[in-house]
This record gives C-alpha cells, structure tokens and sequence, in this order.
C-alpha cells in the first residue's frame, strides 16, 4: 500500500487516517527528569588532541555542552510528536575517558509530560558536536572512520511526580 504524505494533512497510515500528537490536556502539571547517558569513542590522536587543548575548532566539550543545552530547548522541532516542554532546567556534562568522551544530560520541568525525549536530544546533539569538531582527526587515508562510534545512548532515570523531587 502506497503512504502519501501532505503538509496540510499530517502523515497518512495505511489504510487511511492521519496521525498527530497525543493529548496531554488532561494530563497534570507535575515534576518530571530524566537523564541519558552516551558515549562516544574516539581515535588516541582525538583524544590526545582534547586532553592538550590543541582541537583545530576549539574546546569540543565546551561546544557540545552548549549545543547539548540547546538542542533540548528544540527538541520540538526536530521530532514531529513531541510536545513542546517548557524545561525548568537543563544540564549538559562532558568527560574525556580512555575511550572517548562520556556525556551526561539532564532535563527537569513541572510540565504534564516527560523530559526523556529533551534530555536524549541534548546527549546525541553533544556526542555529534564532539564528532563534528574532532573529525578531522577520525578520518583514516580513505575518509573512513574506523574508530569512532557513537553510542550507547540511553535513559539511566526517569522522575515522575515529587517522589525524586527537585535537585
């Protein structure tokens, strides 16, 4: 069965129907965060270029921090049924391992939904941008990049409601 696809009327299913965002009308405001975690590994040479400071592009975890705090705030935007969440706070940490880099993202709102989607957006937006900045330094004589691996990436917690209570 053929899907068709229209700006004006949503994506189709097969058989007929449109998709959209699920309500959260009804749903309370409570306290919501989550945290991911993600790595990503790294050539020795990347990883020394880091530790010295020497990156061509500059501080690869200062930037990924940054992009990670506002690709959280745009996490909308990228994926089609996510709500917008209106983040109370937002934290992005980056450390230099013997494999790569591990990042931490945290999100928290009081908001009827969850932050899990905000805090996986800001984790792999950071991971891409120490990719970006290193890559250079990743690529092998044919373009290739034989070391660097993205992942894994995943939710370590997830609070719903005061049981976890604001930080």
């Amino acid at each position: 069965m053929k899907r068709t696809y229209s700006r004006h009327q949503g994506a189709r299913r097969p058989g007929g129907g449109s998709t959209g965002q699920r309500s959260i009308t009804a749903k309370p405001l409570v306290y919501r965060r989550a945290v991911v975690e993600g790595e990503i590994a790294l050539s020795g040479r990347a990883r020394v270029a880091m530790a010295e400071g020497t990156v061509e592009k500059g501080d690869p975890r200062a930037a990924a921090a940054l992009a990670g705090m506002s690709a959280m705030k745009r996490t909308a935007e990228l994926i089609p049924h996510c709500h917008i969440v209106p983040l109370t706070w937002s934290r992005v940490d980056l450390e230099l391992t013997e494999r790569g880099v591990r990042v931490r993202a945290e999100a928290e709102a009081r908001w009827s939904t969850g932050v899990e989607m905000e805090a996986l957006v800001g984790a792999t937006v950071a991971l891409l941008t120490v990719w970006d900045m290193v890559k250079y330094l990743e690529k092998d004589s044919r373009g290739q990049y034989p070391e660097t691996v993205l992942g894994p990436v995943r939710v370590t917690e997830k609070v719903k409601g005061r049981s976890g209570g604001p930080r």
